[in-house]
């Protein structure tokens, strides 16, 4: 029996581009384009007409913004993962854009690969952010919890792949709940490093990080390494190191 495939959206604005992702994408057999769209009203019709899997949008549209389009093709379509796909490096449109309800932030020159196994990860449910932006991500919520502890009112909610955190109440089990590698693995996570760089780190196997990363985000009620950074930060793990 054939392998369900992911039905993909792309809207961006510029054609070349968005051929040239079309044409990435189809060459896996997992993949199969189902729209295009050139604006994000156009995305927002389109994603309520098919209900894509995943729908890759540009934050830089002209008319309705990335993550203004984000947000109402979520209301238009609530069970698509939305991705953002863009240039920017702002890391007010990166928590902006997450939280509009997007599943995830990917920058325009990251390699094929990488944005082939996003997809993929955003189509099972999970979060992604490219490497270089989760340090902004990270720091942005710091900023939030310093507030926060500083005396501020709350820090506005910060959706990470559909679910709400804000300095001080994020979602997740307890800490005290993990064994001390998974501890340290959190550590690691919260500085925005992947799996095969704890592995280097800790001379461990890049599978047996990754099952200490999913045995450590079921006893926190998380569903995501994104989700767990951020409850890391919230919660002052990794803020310095500790291995």
């Amino acid at each position: 029996m054939a392998e369900e495939k992911i039905r993909v959206l792309l809207v961006d604005d510029h054609t070349l581009f968005r051929s040239g992702i079309r044409s990435l994408l189809q060459s896996y057999a997992c993949f199969e384009i189902v729209g295009e769209a050139g604006d994000g009203r156009e995305g927002i019709r389109l994603a309520g007409q098919l209900r894509p899997d995943v729908a890759l949008l540009d934050n830089n549209m002209p008319g309705l913004s990335g993550r203004e389009a984000a947000r109402l093709l979520l209301e238009e379509a609530p069970e698509t993962r939305v991705l953002m796909l863009t240039v920017s490096e702002d890391a007010d449109d990166l928590i902006e854009t997450l939280r509009a309800g997007a599943c995830g932030y990917l920058l325009k020159n990251i390699q094929a690969e990488t944005l082939v196994s996003a997809i993929k990860t955003a189509a099972q449910g999970e979060s992604v952010v490219s490497p270089q932006m989760m340090g902004k991500l990270l720091g942005g919520v710091r900023s939030a919890a310093g507030r926060t502890v500083a005396g501020a009112a709350a820090a506005p909610a910060l959706a990470v792949g559909g679910r709400s955190t804000a300095a001080g109440t994020a979602e997740g089990g307890d800490v005290d709940r993990l064994s001390p590698r998974e501890r340290e693995i959190l550590q690691f996570i919260a500085r925005g490093q992947s799996n095969k760089e704890i592995a280097r780190a800790l001379d461990l196997s890049e599978s047996t990080v990754k099952i200490h990363v999913q045995n450590m985000l079921r006893k926190l009620n998380l569903s995501s390494r994104v989700q767990a950074a951020v409850f890391a930060v919230e919660h002052g793990i990794g803020q310095s190191p500790e291995v």
